[in-house]
């Protein structure tokens, strides 16, 4: 397994001329068979703002995400993004998943982040300029002639996000994209996806179970109850200034009521399981 290889000094990125789109998800509810997932759900973005989901797992932020995204289609309610409703998967609407099995294993690294560019019919000049600059915006330009294969987990969902943000979508949606990777490359990441963010103007909505990661990140935090039928229980606005320190005692604060308000719910579906749940749930 190759080490991954975190560079702390990053090039500023190309600011987009395309900016954020709103959107709207208006009383949506997604069921799969007789299993109701999630339930009148209704939360307005703003264009450019970045709002995270947190809840607890199996609360269904994956799967609102993958609605948003035009994956999976709402049994009631609807979603739109700059007022047009979202029918279907859109380069608008960019998708970094929780796994990078999503690369193409025969395309070298370029190849792979310049594959959005290419089916824009882009100029083979173009797109390598947009892959070398965005490779180099995650820390992985060395590694651009190399195949997925020969990297580690971590990496190559570093050429994920590249990948989606050489396409310089309105709207960027990010189910967990940090999970795999170490605390070094993850802090890292975190940072350089805030920079991004404020560079570019883009929507983002950001699925995540790190209360930590959501305060460092989120202009909103949209709070989802326990599942089955979850729905958005409570919505947190994060007024602190960037770039954002854990020691702050207004972040301290956020994080008591958001580790409060989950717990909340973890406790809830441990009874509902029929487990005691004496004492806090952290």
């Amino acid at each position: 397994m190759m080490t991954e290889a975190v560079k702390t000094q990053l090039p500023e990125p190309r600011v987009a001329e395309r900016r954020g789109a709103a959107l709207s998800v208006d009383r949506v509810g997604i069921r799969f068979g007789s299993f109701q997932a999630v339930r009148d759900i209704s939360l307005d973005i703003t264009a450019g703002e970045f709002l995270c989901l947190l809840g607890p797992s199996g609360c269904g932020k994956s799967t609102l995400l993958s609605a948003m995204a035009g994956f999976v289609t709402a049994d009631e309610g609807s979603l739109s993004v700059g007022g047009a409703p979202i029918t279907g998967p859109d380069p608008d609407l960019g998708m970094v998943f929780q796994s990078s099995e999503a690369l193409f294993d025969w395309m070298t690294v370029r190849q792979n982040v310049a594959f959005g560019p290419r089916m824009r019919g882009m100029s083979r000049a173009a797109q390598a300029k947009i892959a070398d600059e965005y490779l180099g915006l995650v820390g992985l330009r060395h590694c651009a002639d190399r195949f997925p294969g020969q990297l580690s987990g971590g990496m190559r969902q570093r050429v994920q996000i590249a990948r989606v943000l050489a396409n310089e979508p309105s709207v960027l949606l990010m189910d967990e994209p940090f999970g795999a990777l170490d605390a070094q490359t993850r802090q890292v990441m975190q940072e350089e996806t805030d920079r991004i963010w404020r560079a570019s103007g883009c929507t983002v909505v950001f699925v995540t179970h790190d209360i930590d990661e959501s305060i460092l990140l989120a202009d909103r935090i949209a709070v989802m109850t326990a599942g089955p039928a979850a729905s958005v229980k409570s919505v947190y606005p994060v007024d602190l200034p960037r770039p954002r320190e854990e020691a702050d005692p207004a972040a301290a604060e956020l994080r008591r009521a958001l580790r409060e308000d989950i717990g909340e719910e973890v406790r809830k579906a441990l009874r509902d399981q029929g487990l005691d749940t004496e004492g806090d749930v952290r």
